[in-house]
């Protein structure tokens, strides 16, 4: 039976941690993920877990340990924003290169410069194809549920791939929610031990962790990886089922909200959902068929499935809470077009640059939005297709 609870983001991060209790976590603080291994230490202190902390003197000496962790066979987890998330860039290759299903509790923030710790995606968008699992939350409980499924899923033998847990520094990380938790053997069952197949601490089996890799396997290597995470896409959604049958929640690739009969909508991820389906239910009201597709799973990015579902729209928006500063949209903008193109699902699509640096994404601004793409679908012809959107006055919405 759940529990219900009130914590905030980092307090149900750090509770699922508590309840999966993993060999080692290895962190160093940094605004605003500090409160998670914060709280999960005072889990280590007062003997709730028997996990092995290792305070250390860098994110990437975190990661480091982490991936010492997992390479001698322990399950090892840790947790990290922005800035900390770039000092780990280096060991965020080596821990998917060298197959180590590692959890990382991601608490997104603008990357610097100029310092700013609020939240953008910047940092997530930065190691997009870094070769990790990565799963979006909306909010504290999908925060919490993403992490239960975490090990699970890159654990499986199938996959062996890291896996991070995004969710938005402050807007849910420092907000205080209703949850349901689970009871700690429920998830203990769920979760399960971790028995790793190879791994350094073997006396049967000595194996190297890590050496030169020439021309001459290489490519085969990351090629492995590249299946392991086309093969993840089938474990996540069994994964989900499981989680269903214990919890009666329900998850995917993505969430469609009012998509089904939509002729016009958003896409976009995280706690933005939130406030999209605030305004799809305002547009309903006024006989507006206004729907929204929020992404769960970014990588691996479901494409066939999201284009699929945005197929039958006259317009759609993708929206970026990361500019990458190409000229030709955001991330998440060139990932859905792809899709659709590969796929042959030709549907007008405008992206739209928000909340950089913490900016407050209003209602009204996507409100306006979705009377923006009611111009696109009467015309069926986007006139600039990169925009911003909450930029203060004066500033060019149409900028690119």
């Amino acid at each position: 039976m759940s529990i219900r609870e009130r914590l905030s983001g980092n307090e149900a991060a750090a509770t699922a941690m508590k309840q999966i209790n993993p060999d080692v976590v290895a962190a160093f603080p940094i605004t605003p993920s500090t409160e998670i291994p914060q709280y999960f230490s005072t889990f280590v202190a007062n003997g709730a877990v028997d996990t092995e902390f290792v305070a250390v003197e860098s994110e990437h000496s975190a990661m480091s340990a982490c991936i010492g962790a997992e390479a001698a066979g322990s399950r090892a987890m840790t947790a990290t924003s922005a800035n900390g998330l770039s000092l780990m860039w280096e060991m965020i290759y080596i821990a998917s290169s060298l197959r180590l299903p590692i959890v990382l509790s991601l608490v997104n923030r603008a990357v610097s410069g100029p310092l700013n710790i609020h939240n953008d995606h910047s940092d997530a968008m930065g190691v997009r194809d870094a070769g990790w699992i990565m799963l979006f939350s909306e909010n504290n409980q999908e925060a919490y549920d993403n992490t239960l499924m975490a090990h699970r899923i890159a654990e499986h033998k199938d996959v062996m791939l890291p896996l991070m847990v995004c969710q938005d520094g402050f807007i849910t990380s420092h907000s205080i929610e209703n949850i349901e938790l689970e009871e700690d053997e429920k998830v203990k069952e769920f979760v399960g031990e971790y028995h790793p197949e190879h791994y350094l601490l073997n006396k049967k089996e000595p194996i190297a962790v890590g050496p030169l890799d020439v021309q001459t396997y290489l490519f085969e290597h990351k090629a492995q990886q590249a299946k392991a995470m086309i093969n993840a896409k089938k474990v996540i959604l069994e994964v989900a089922k499981d989680f269903e049958k214990m919890t009666g929640r329900s998850y995917g690739f993505f969430e469609e909200y009012k998509l089904e009969d939509a002729e016009i909508a958003v896409v976009c991820m995280n706690s933005t959902a939130g406030t999209t389906k605030y305004v799809v239910d305002k547009l309903r009201e006024k006989g507006i068929k206004a729907g929204l597709l929020k992404i769960r799973v970014y990588r691996p990015f479901p494409a066939e499935e999201i284009a699929e579902a945005l197929s039958h729209l006259k317009a759609v928006a993708i929206f970026d809470k990361a500019d990458s500063l190409n000229a030709a949209g955001g991330a998440v903008f060139e990932d859905v077009t792809s899709a659709m193109y590969v796929n042959q699902k030709n549907v007008p699509a405008v992206n739209y640059i928000y909340g950089i640096g913490g900016r407050d994404t209003k209602a009204d601004d996507i409100e306006d939005v979705y009377t923006e793409l009611l111009e696109i679908a009467k015309s069926g012809k986007v006139e600039n297709p990169y925009r911003y959107f909450g930029l203060r006055k004066g500033g060019d919405k149409n900028a690119l």
